[in-house]
């Protein structure tokens, strides 16, 4: 009897104790959870201070928005901290800190590929070869820089999509800029007749270019040529070589390349130069008769500057050939 009486009353006494305890404690714990609520609201109006007005002035708009978030990621953890201190848990925040290290580890091997894209991306904040919207190329990517965040790098491409590449990509692959100097070069082929003169045809292209508005006049390593790249079955075929801002990569890429291309389709056209099309070829084998050609021009469809010739042919069904 005195031995069940001992024991329930050790039980008693415990939980008294245990009771007071935490009485005790539940102020300190209140104080911790309050400094948790204010280091965060605290981190949020730093943050965001930094990002409206530090940003505005800052040439790396990529490492002020990163810095931005390792800054905020910071003041929670001082703040997690100071509360448990505050709490008169400083032995959890040293347990806290011993697992967190151990846990690393472990965590380390288990997601070793978040890891790495968490460590390139901070490398990539202080050392990277593109900014916010520069046009780049990762791998077979290609698209307008958006952002650059902790795990990936956001790219938007020219047909609307919205790419994340992981910043271990971006750190190992081979990355193309078109925009960082400002500078890029269009070149397109245009063909000419055999009988066309060549020389003529070059100087009215480069005068094309030379007046362009839009192309660089000038620049001693950005010169704009155009050169003979190839005798080809129809045509003598012309390659040209301009220099655009690279500014606004769509539009000098594409729409100022088709342009340029319809204006100087159009002042050969308008100089009297043939602009052939490829050749078909018609072949007969063994016995086969010649087919009978009859060439007239039609009226209807005649082109003054292209003097088009309109082949009649006999019915297929007196005709035997083979088109290659």
């Amino acid at each position: 009897m005195n031995l069940t009486l001992s024991i329930s009353e050790k039980i008693t006494n415990s939980l008294r104790d245990y009771y007071d305890y935490l009485i005790g404690v539940i102020p300190r714990i209140t104080l911790g959870i309050f400094i948790i609520i204010v280091g965060v609201l605290l981190a949020n109006l730093i943050t965001n201070f930094y990002r409206k007005k530090f940003l505005q002035k800052a040439n790396d708009a990529l490492m002020a928005r990163f810095l931005a978030q390792a800054i905020k990621i910071i003041l929670v953890i001082i703040a997690v901290m100071i509360a448990l201190e505050a709490a008169g848990l400083s032995n959890i925040a040293t347990g806290i800190l011993t697992a967190a290290g151990g846990a690393a580890i472990v965590l380390g091997f288990a997601f070793q590929d978040i890891g790495k894209n968490f460590l390139a991306g901070i490398i990539l904040a202080f050392n990277r070869p593109f900014n916010v919207n520069d046009t780049i190329m990762i791998g077979e990517i290609f698209g307008k820089v958006r952002a650059l965040n902790f795990r990936y790098t956001h790219l938007k491409t020219s047909d609307g999509r919205d790419i994340y590449i992981p910043n271990s990509d971006v750190l190992t692959k081979p990355v193309e800029n078109y925009t960082e100097d400002g500078f890029y070069r269009n070149e397109f082929v245009v063909g000419i007749g055999y009988e066309d003169d060549i020389e003529a045809a070059k100087k009215l292209i480069i005068e094309i270019i030379n007046t362009h508005p839009n192309i660089i006049q000038g620049e001693p390593d950005h010169e704009n040529f155009v050169v003979e790249t190839e005798l080809a079955a129809s045509t003598v075929n012309l390659k040209v070589f301009f220099w655009v801002n690279t500014v606004d990569y769509r539009v000098s890429s594409r729409i100022l390349r088709g342009l340029v291309i319809k204006k100087v389709k159009e002042v050969l056209s308008d100089a009297g130069f043939n602009l052939p099309a490829d050749i078909t070829e018609l072949k007969l084998y063994g016995n086969e008769e010649d087919i009978p050609l009859k060439i007239r021009k039609d009226p209807q469809r005649y082109v003054a500057s292209n003097k088009r010739l309109i082949l009649g042919f006999m019915p297929l069904s007196k005709v035997r050939k083979s088109f290659f």
